[in-house]
């Protein structure tokens, strides 16, 4: 194992250390104490390695490289913030890979062994997991132009707390010219598989080529309020009995389809008044139907709204389903595919075209840049949990690629495939 390595897994092991949790994972959603902890430690580590440290209105930190004067950026990252009680991989390891590889090819430039044509830039994105502001993918979202500044910052927790008031309580804004969308040319991020198919393929490296589509909606049921006791069986309008007939509707509908053609999920309820004697007359709550094919969607969709009207029925509630994020089966540029596979061949690695089941900052860069997006293994595919693990060699293997990825890009070899 090389120096570089070590030291890899070293500032790794560090980072691992903000918001650890008993359980081996940790916790540092976006704005907390512990998430503004490790983007002060990155802004150290940035400085000392070479970068010029910004922070955007948005809560998005840069460090840039300067190796061709007023030449546009390739940026690479990916996001510091977790989900309650996560894995330690997620978002991370994508960042600090991004910073190291930056690294190496701006010390590859600097030596005169490559010739470049762009600078670089890496970044952690604010609240990619929304798991404490809706909607997730926010920081890169305000970058691209999808979602106006001001409303994400207005965006409130369940606390009452804004983006805004979590920014400036740490390590918000700083001084400094942060990049913008138009100075960036390319865009590269590395992120764990979250799932299982590299794994047990014995696949070493995964090019992302397409995302599943996706629906999702908030699920409001609207019951009456009354005693758990007193009121009569028939008299009932429960809203936990209504959302509960909605949850084994959607976990039901995927097992309609083969195996692999749909996921579905509930989430975050929300309960009102959530008191022990009493009916509940609310329910609030996330519903995402996700597939590789969008025909599956739809047919999933009408299926499921049936089941709805049924739902409606035996409990007596009303069911409102509102739409807050859709997209379809969407391709990355084939020659940023092409570039990754051109990558992995030269380090004789391993590879497979692979599509994204869940969101990332990719997803959102990709619309706007050529973009090309990389994934290691995770074993057994588990994500969003303490036990999330990549081996620590194919956690190198990744960096290595990804330098590999960027020193391609900053070469301008994009537009040569």
């Amino acid at each position: 194992m090389s120096t570089t390595d070590d030291q890899f897994l070293a500032d790794f092991a560090t980072m691992s250390g903000f918001g650890a949790t008993p359980g081996g994972g940790v916790d540092r959603q976006a704005g907390t104490a512990a998430d503004h902890a490790t983007r002060a430690w990155f802004s150290q580590w940035l400085a000392r390695h070479g970068y010029t440290e910004s922070v955007d209105e948005a809560g998005n930190q840069f460090g840039t490289m300067e190796l061709v004067p007023g030449a546009p950026y390739v940026l690479a990252g990916s996001h510091l913030d977790s989900q309650p009680l996560a894995g330690r991989y997620d978002g991370a390891y994508g960042v600090l890979a991004a910073a190291h590889a930056g690294a190496r090819v701006a010390a590859e430039a600097r030596d005169g062994k490559l010739e470049p044509t762009c600078n670089l830039a890496v970044v952690n994105w604010f609240n990619e997991e929304g798991s404490r502001f809706a909607p997730s993918m926010m920081g890169s979202a305000v970058f691209t132009g999808k979602l106006p500044l001001g409303d994400a910052l207005a965006t409130a927790d369940s606390a009452g707390t804004t983006v805004a008031q979590a920014l400036a309580a740490g390590h918000g804004a700083q001084d400094g010219n942060a990049p913008v969308l138009a100075q960036v040319a390319r865009y590269a991020e590395i992120h764990i598989e979250q799932g299982k198919e590299l794994e047990e393929s014995g696949t070493q490296v995964g090019i992302v080529d397409r995302t599943w589509a996706a629906s999702k909606y908030r699920v409001t049921v609207d019951g009456a309020q009354s005693h758990t006791g007193a009121t009569r069986m028939e008299d009932r309008r429960d809203a936990l009995f209504g959302a509960a007939l909605v949850i084994a509707a959607a976990r039901e509908l995927a097992a309609e389809f083969e195996p692999g053609l749909l996921h579905t999920s509930v989430s975050e309820l929300h309960v009102l008044p959530n008191s022990p004697v009493t009916i509940a007359r609310q329910v609030v709550m996330n519903l995402d139907l996700r597939s590789p094919d969008e025909s599956v969607l739809g047919l999933a969709m009408e299926r499921l709204g049936k089941r709805i009207i049924d739902a409606e029925a035996d409990s007596r509630t009303e069911i409102r389903l509102d739409l807050t994020h859709n997209w379809g089966v969407v391709s990355y540029q084939p020659k940023g595919v092409a570039l990754g596979r051109a990558s992995a061949e030269s380090l004789d690695y391993s590879y497979r075209n692979v599509m994204t089941v869940a969101g990332h900052d990719s997803t959102n860069m990709k619309d706007v840049v050529p973009t090309v997006m990389l994934f290691v293994p995770s074993v057994e595919g588990i994500s969003h949990n303490e036990a999330e693990y990549t081996l620590d060699d194919d956690a190198l293997r990744g960096v290595e690629l990804l330098t590999d990825v960027l020193r391609r890009l900053v070469r301008g070899e994009l537009e040569e495939n």
